[in-house]
């Protein structure tokens, strides 16, 4: 199948065209509808805590893995995918998924039915950051590339803080106009589920309006149809098929697998004897399983990608590296709000509001100044941007100890506002980084390599993990606190990112050929 391309001239000099900023400017617009998709949970979780009878563990997993582990595991073979199809295409099929399961979200009655509708928002929103992604970095020259994608990543912090507004709002006049329920029994959060769902189908027609851009020289273009491989991705990703991959492999590789499996398992039911919940370490052991056998199926197919991604601890180290920023970061997406209309008793009106806009302020500054910042010290020094990274992780302590220990609400306020800004200055410096250590063909699967600690690390442990705690300790503000003690660990991996990325990056096109490029 053709695609409908664009030609460009080399952008490795020249900077990008006005249509790029269009391109950017729409992927920005659906990134926000993709967060508000994903974060309005937070504003609505003590009543959908109060009507489906939850616990904190439970929001946990509902604001965490359940929505996380699809998403990255999907998005390694839509990564993929990216790396060969019409990543426009990809992205408005997406985007009418998510949008879908956002609505339908609103019609479930219990825990079990709310949590498949996440799930399936997760498998829908994985298409979104490696298509744009990898349309960004071919729109844009690399030394504008950081700022791009930190703009990017802002409709992550403006669809964050939106979706408090929306939420509240749509929820509080639902329920004051069907005080018993309305259409169909529907209450307020119900009807906010199924009001930010619906706009998405009609913003995928201006999504499908973009022109695909003529990929980078060292594209692969393989005989077999890109959606072929998809599906011989997937495969990679679900058991029992990772066991049949395994095994065409020999009968150590099986070995290895089994013995993986078994690990995880035992993982799984340890922390559920530990717990007591079944589906949170369900789906962290099936997903780290998964990823596993996945990157030993790559390992064989393409080793020229597996060595630059998975075989360079630079890459790695800045991907776990930002993943514990994102576990922070995540966790205070979800439970800020939920802290201060208990703990603090602020009304939910009030809290959406200064929330929403300081979420969305102070995501949107922190990016953008991190991103330009990256840039800049990035053409002083190889390392540069992992500064920045170390800063997101560093910056945010003070502000989360003191705002979550204080009982004023305007320093609470102000505090989350800072935590915010601070932790957001890190994503377009890890993003970049992790864009540069790899050759343009694969940079679909790099970023879903990225992902992976993103979500499985950083979504789907941090709301978890504090919602554990706070269940554990019957102290929500314990919970949130707890946060404070994954900063060294991510600084530990960010400082050996830091020493071993110049020479990773100058060895790309080496490394590469060594392993068969």
């Amino acid at each position: 199948m053709s695609e409908d391309t664009t030609a460009a001239p080399d952008r490795s000099e020249a900077p990008a065209s006005a249509y790029s900023w269009y391109v950017l400017g729409v992927l920005v617009v659906v990134y926000i509808l993709n967060f508000i998709d994903r974060q309005i949970l937070a504003i609505l979780a003590v009543d959908i805590k109060r009507d489906l009878g939850l616990n904190d563990q439970q929001l946990g997993f509902l604001g965490g893995a359940a929505f996380a582990v699809f998403y990255a595991l999907f998005g390694v073979p839509l990564g993929r995918l990216a790396d060969r199809w019409h990543r426009v295409r990809l992205l408005t099929i997406g985007l009418v998924l998510w949008s879908t399961m956002t609505a339908l979200s609103g019609f479930t009655r219990n825990f079990l039915t709310l949590s498949l509708a996440r799930m399936g928002v997760g498998v829908g929103e994985a298409t979104a950051s490696p298509t744009a992604y990898s349309l960004i970095s071919d729109y844009f020259p690399s030394r504008q590339r950081a700022t791009a994608l930190a703009i990017y990543s802002s409709g992550l912090y403006i669809g964050g803080g939106v979706s408090l507004l929306i939420g509240a709002k749509i929820s509080k006049i639902w329920d004051a106009a069907y005080p018993g329920g309305g259409i169909g029994g529907l209450v307020g959060w119900q009807a906010a589920f199924v009001a930010v769902g619906l706009p998405g189908v009609l913003l995928a027609i201006w999504v499908a309006s973009l022109r695909e851009p003529a990929r980078q020289p060292d594209a692969a273009s393989g005989e077999r149809h890109p959606l072929i491989d998809f599906f011989i991705d997937l495969s990679t990703l679900l058991p029992p098929l990772t066991f049949v991959h395994a095994m065409r492999r020999g009968v150590q590789a099986a070995l290895v697998n089994l013995a993986m499996a078994a690990a995880m398992t035992g993982f799984a039911l340890t922390m559920i004897e530990l717990t007591g919940n079944v589906p949170q370490w369900s789906a962290i052991a099936f997903g780290y399983y998964a990823v596993f056998s996945w990157a030993s199926t790559l390992r064989q197919q393409d080793p020229a990608t597996f060595r630059l991604i998975w075989g360079t601890p630079a890459f790695i180290c800045t991907a776990l590296g930002y993943g514990l920023v994102s576990l922070g970061a995540y966790a205070l997406a979800l439970w800020s709000a939920p802290y201060a209309e208990t703990v603090l008793k602020l009304p939910k009106d009030e809290l959406a509001f200064v929330l929403g806009g300081c979420g969305a302020a102070s995501g949107f500054l922190g990016v953008i100044l991190g991103g330009h910042m990256s840039d800049w010290l990035r053409q002083r020094n190889p390392s540069g941007r992992i500064l920045v990274v170390m800063f997101g992780i560093l910056a945010p302590i003070i502000p989360i100890w003191v705002g979550f220990t204080t009982e004023s609400a305007l320093l609470f306020y102000v505090m989350n506002f800072l935590a915010g800004m601070f932790a957001a200055t890190a994503l377009g410096a890890a993003a970049a980084t992790t864009q540069d250590l790899v050759l343009p063909r694969m940079r679909g699967t790099a970023t879903a390599s990225f992902f992976l600690a993103t979500t499985l690390v950083g979504l789907g442990l941090g709301p978890y993990m504090v919602g554990a705690i706070s269940d554990l300790s019957g102290s929500l503000r314990t919970g949130v606190l707890s946060l404070i003690g994954v900063a060294p660990i991510s600084l530990a991996l960010l400082i050996y990112a830091y020493r071993a990325l110049p020479q990773a990056e100058a060895t790309i096109a080496e490394r590469a050929r060594a392993a068969g490029e």
